[in-house]
């Protein structure tokens, strides 16, 4: 009996088996600490902010989103594929490194030329004063400048899977943010006091990061301009589709924002904070699947075995997540607070939303991941197309019909998505 027990430890698939329940343990042990005070400090806020606060909150939040998706353009893609190939070069990483900080520094200014007028525009619009606006726009920026960094100093632990100290940095971020949230908003109920709540927690993190970095890549190399030329042409790629991103993916906010009231705005972003607990897959998903997949050789039966096995527990996941929100509508909605006890109808229009998100954002980056971009040209109109159709179709001056509106366009990309990686598979021609 014993000899068994030893060839069945001794067996690889065990061995392998047993590798990957540590680090799902670790890092879901280490993300539901995270996002568990993640949702903590959003609750708190949309219990303590009145409601025209909480909606300036969501609209500086959704921008926020927006200026860091233009600010990186697919730097961090281009950084993840360059990074994969020469992961263990602590030299070239480096380079790689240094070259996509340098270009994200220059796509930074951009994103906010175009941004910070438009979220000046949205915050006038539900009738915020001027000196709130300006105040609102001047907290953003310790969030949005930590945010152009942490995505990439990620990335090199991310490739060498050193997970604990990145989990570890993650939860004393996300700690502080709650400590600092619940002492100031319960003072100071402003939604400039939220946001910069938000952002010195990330600056704070970053340095770690920083640190963390240095042990697998020396950034004190010089912008490489081949792989400057490589991250750019997987930003020429991915950019139009980021823009279009921007557009399409806080559809729900923006048209709320423009042809909905203040109240509204609020309802869509409490809603959302509930979906957070999606957000605890998606890193999971983001720290221990996408740099595996990165790392891959190009063999077509493995990538397909394991892409088959992706979809499916991501499936069951999801699934699992409706059948509760389905269930017990009403005591997650309690969580909110009483002034959102009306909403059991949107919360599973929005959780389903956030599902095939899910499914369409971990698809997304297991395809950049190896260098493979869907043309804009045939992503765009496609998605346009679901979008016009909603449009036409959903009531969107309503809550509903938006929610149902962004269901029927994450549907759109998600099966554009599906088809496109399931080409890409198909195309491989195996290393071996």
């Amino acid at each position: 009996m014993r000899g068994i027990s030893q060839r069945i430890l001794a067996h690889p698939k065990y061995s392998k088996s047993l590798e990957w329940g540590k680090l799902i343990f670790m890092t879901g042990a280490a993300q539901v600490l995270v996002q568990a005070t993640g949702l903590l400090t959003g609750i708190f806020i949309i219990r303590m902010l009145p409601t025209q606060e909480y909606a300036f909150y969501t609209l500086a939040n959704t921008m926020l989103g927006t200026m860091t998706i233009l600010a990186d353009g697919g730097i961090s893609s281009g950084v993840m594929s360059q990074g994969g190939k020469i992961w263990r070069d602590r030299t070239e990483l480096g380079k790689v490194l240094v070259t996509g900080m340098e270009l994200r520094k220059k796509f930074a200014v951009f994103s906010l030329l175009v941004a910070v007028p438009v979220l000046v525009y949205l915050l006038w619009l539900q009738h915020a004063q001027p000196w709130v606006i300006i105040l609102i726009v001047a907290a953003l920026i310790p969030a949005f400048f930590s945010a152009l960094s942490d995505s990439l100093l990620e990335t090199i632990p991310k490739l060498h899977q050193d997970i604990k100290p990145l989990q570890a940095n993650q939860a004393k971020v996300g700690l502080f943010r709650l400590f600092l949230s619940s002492a100031s908003v319960f003072i100071f109920p402003f939604t400039f006091i939220a946001l910069l709540a938000n952002g010195i927690p990330r600056i704070i993190g970053n340095f770690r990061l920083r640190k963390m970095a240095l042990r697998f890549a020396d950034t004190s190399q010089p912008v490489d301009p081949v792989y400057q030329t490589e991250i750019l042409k997987m930003v020429k790629r991915r950019l139009p589709g980021a823009i279009y991103y921007c557009l399409s993916g806080q559809i729900t906010v923006w048209l709320i924002s423009i042809l909905g009231t203040t109240r509204a705005i609020a309802q869509v972003g409490a809603l959302s904070r509930l979906g957070m607990v999606l957000s605890v897959f998606t890193v999971l998903f983001a720290t221990l699947v996408v740099p595996r997949f990165a790392r891959a050789a190009s063999n077509k039966i493995l990538l397909t075995s394991n892409f088959v096995k992706i979809i499916v527990v991501l499936v069951a996941v999801c699934t699992i997540i409706m059948g509760i929100v389905y269930v017990f509508p009403d005591q997650l909605l309690w969580i909110l607070g009483k002034q959102y006890a009306d909403l059991s109808g949107a919360l599973l229009f929005s959780i389903l939303g956030s599902c095939l998100a899910l499914i369409t954002g971990c698809i997304f980056s297991l395809s950049t991941s190896r260098g493979w971009v869907i043309n804009p040209a045939i992503s765009i109109p496609v998605n346009l197309i679901t979008v016009v159709a909603g449009i036409i179709f959903m009531d969107i001056s309503t809550l509903n019909g938006v929610l149902l509106m962004n269901i029927m366009v994450s549907s759109g990309q998600l099966l554009l998505l599906l088809a496109f990686f399931i080409i890409k598979l198909n195309g491989i021609k195996d290393d071996e």
